[in-house]
């Protein structure tokens, strides 16, 4: 079935305690992450969507808890000459988690079929053939062990209108806006074209999307957190680690604890 995103534009508030359940989701993404670290696992987290649709916020609350040693944000904008004379993907392997470790893309690869396709950055040859490429790629970091989570983030246009004017009249935050956005939204039936066939051609088995209605954005912090904690979780076991003997026994006896029978 065809993603609408039609279908994530309620903007229902969050029915609950929002600092409350923040607190609790933080604190069991940071076990989570701890069990990557742990058991050696590595993660992909992609978040694509509309300016000012809350991606920067859900991130920022995503890894509040994380040791900043085992993770990386990758803020994706233009790419640079030597980013241009390769693969369109080749800067996105180079970023790419080793062992224990999580990258999240703020903007992807999904670049070539977005803004590339849009505003003509690339030929219609190029683009139409980057969905197959995205495809394959996506497919072997799963198969080479990587849990893969592409999450959308949706806003209509009063709500994108809303927070650009909101960034225009609040000084500390007038430097997250500037003539893209604008050129963007002059463009937004475009951009919703190029979005359905991104999803129709690459929400796979293998690596499907997660599409988060941005309209509130507390209740999407909490559904978008809630909802990479059951994919990462899903796939990394969340057994803690047994304590070495020899370091126990050291520890105790330095400490001055009791010998455990």
């Amino acid at each position: 079935m065809t993603i609408k995103l039609s279908d994530y534009e309620a903007g229902d508030k969050f029915d609950g305690d929002y600092d409350e359940a923040l607190a609790k989701l933080q604190k069991h993404l940071s076990h989570i992450h701890y069990a990557h670290i742990v058991h050696k696992r590595r993660a992909v987290i992609l978040f694509e969507g509309w300016d000012a649709a809350g991606k920067g916020g859900i991130i920022k609350r995503l890894t509040g808890e994380w040791d900043p040693r085992y993770f990386e944000v990758w803020p994706i904008s233009a790419p640079t000459d030597e980013e241009k004379a390769h693969h369109f993907l080749w800067r996105f392997w180079r970023r790419l988690p080793p062992v224990h470790n999580i990258s999240i893309f703020d903007r992807s690869w999904y670049g070539r079929v977005l803004v590339e396709r849009v505003e003509g950055f690339a030929t219609k040859d190029e683009w139409k053939r980057g969905y197959s490429e995205i495809n394959d790629f996506e497919a072997q970091q799963v198969a080479n062990g990587t849990t893969l989570i592409k999450i959308f983030v949706h806003a209509t246009q009063k709500t994108q209108d809303k927070r650009l004017a909101d960034r225009l009249e609040h000084p500390w935050k007038r430097w997250k806006t500037g003539l893209d956005d604008y050129r963007n939204r002059a463009r937004r039936a475009d951009y919703l074209e190029a979005m359905h066939d991104m999803f129709r051609e690459t929400d796979t088995k293998t690596a499907p999307w997660i599409v988060i209605d941005g309209n509130n954005k507390k209740a999407a912090r909490i559904a978008a957190l809630t909802a990479i904690a059951e994919a990462l979780e899903a796939h990394v076991p969340m057994d803690p680690p047994q304590l070495d003997p020899e370091v126990e026994r050291v520890a105790r006896e330095a400490l001055g604890l009791a010998a455990v029978d």
